[in-house]
């Protein structure tokens, strides 16, 4: 793959990014008019009822500014309607591709992506995608307004992360959630194996997060919060190896790599993220033994060790809150359990405590 094929990988993989889908510049001689009327009257098949929806989600800027839906627009405003989802750029060409759904209603689906799924075609993937899926999945069902049934996308998580999402199957829905997200009222939490171990049994990584200017793959932390967005990141330990911790975050915010790069940032690096460093040993011994030990595990789960296990959301059209979990993929579940088993043995082996290595965040920069 291409430098350039992997940046449009990554840009495909964006989080809670908001894509400009209409922008208007008020006439001059324009009356002072309630905004969700004046978009309604301008916008063909649009209710006001949606017009209100995405102004509440925070989906309609005015100069750059989001504006409730009983702004008066004035002469020479600029209106931008965002979504969050990209205006489609091409096809989506349906694929029979099996999906782990954890469940289906009339609003929304919720899927359990495996790890090496992109989630939305891109430049570099244009098929075999979680979306391309999707439209396999929703061929011969209507949307209320006996339209097409088309996957509409919330958020997304890295091509090789596993675990939960959820997308929405109608734009009311699709609305309503994306308000929860921007207003930080989803409930995510993942699982990642981490270098290293912790002093602390919980904490907060608090830092913006944007790209790299040295290295455009790779996301990077912005502390002095010049650049980049705002970003937090909460974490607590489950299991502790020694070597390597068994962590649980809940994001606040959703940014591209957010959890990886946070990670990174800290210390603590992914097991075997190799955009973050942590595909090289970064703690234990020198051993060639557990040089083996580590070689295998990297064969074992040959991605980052993060997996998306819940999502908790109150629903859009009935208002129930729901709660999805996910079982630890075969892969993790499996490099889990080598650890376990080797964290047991070295209680046992004295000379692995003559040999340790300690991580350093400027060991890994």
């Amino acid at each position: 793959m291409t430098e350039n094929d992997e940046i449009m990988e990554m840009n495909s993989e964006e989080k809670e990014e908001l894509y400009e889908h209409f922008r208007f510049k008020v006439d001059p001689g324009t009356e002072l008019l309630r905004m969700d009327r004046y978009l309604t009257n301008l916008i063909a098949h649009v209710s006001r009822n949606r017009i209100q929806e995405a102004a509440k989600a925070g989906c309609i800027l005015v100069n750059g500014r989001p504006e409730k839906s009983n702004y008066r627009v004035h002469p020479n405003d600029v209106i931008s309607i965002l979504l969050p989802r990209p205006p489609r750029e091409f096809e989506i060409i349906p694929q029979d591709i099996p999906l782990d759904i954890l469940y289906e209603d009339n609003d929304l689906i919720i899927i359990n992506k495996p790890a090496g799924m992109v989630v939305h075609p891109a430049f570099g993937n244009y098929d075999g995608t979680l979306v391309n899926a999707l439209a396999y999945h929703f061929q011969g069902q209507k949307d209320k307004n006996g339209d097409e049934l088309k996957p509409l996308l919330l958020h997304r998580i890295d091509k090789n992360t596993s675990g939960i999402l959820v997308v929405a199957k109608s734009e009311e829905a699709q609305i309503k959630l994306a308000a929860n997200f921007f207003d930080h009222t989803i409930d995510r939490k993942y699982r990642a194996l981490v270098w290293g171990d912790f002093k602390e049994d919980e904490g907060t990584v608090i830092g913006n997060v944007g790209r790299d200017p040295r290295n455009r793959l790779v996301m990077t932390v912005f502390p002095d919060g010049e650049q980049g967005k705002h970003a937090v990141t909460h974490y607590r330990v489950v299991e502790r190896f020694g070597y390597v911790t068994l962590i649980e975050c809940q994001l606040e915010t959703g940014r591209t790599h957010q959890i990886r790069v946070h990670m990174k940032y800290i210390g603590h690096p992914l097991f075997n993220d190799e955009s973050y460093g942590g595909d090289q040993i970064l703690k234990g011994t020198t051993f060639t033994k557990y040089k083996q030990f580590i070689s295998n595990c990297f064969k074992l789960m040959p991605r980052q060790a993060l997996h998306a296990k819940s999502l908790g959301f109150t629903h859009p059209i009935t208002g129930k809150y729901m709660l999805f979990d996910s079982e630890m993929p075969d892969d993790f579940a499996a490099v889990l359990d080598k650890w376990r088993n080797y964290a047991k043995h070295r209680e046992l082996d004295e000379e692995d405590y003559t040999d340790d290595t300690d991580i350093t965040p400027e060991s890994i920069s």
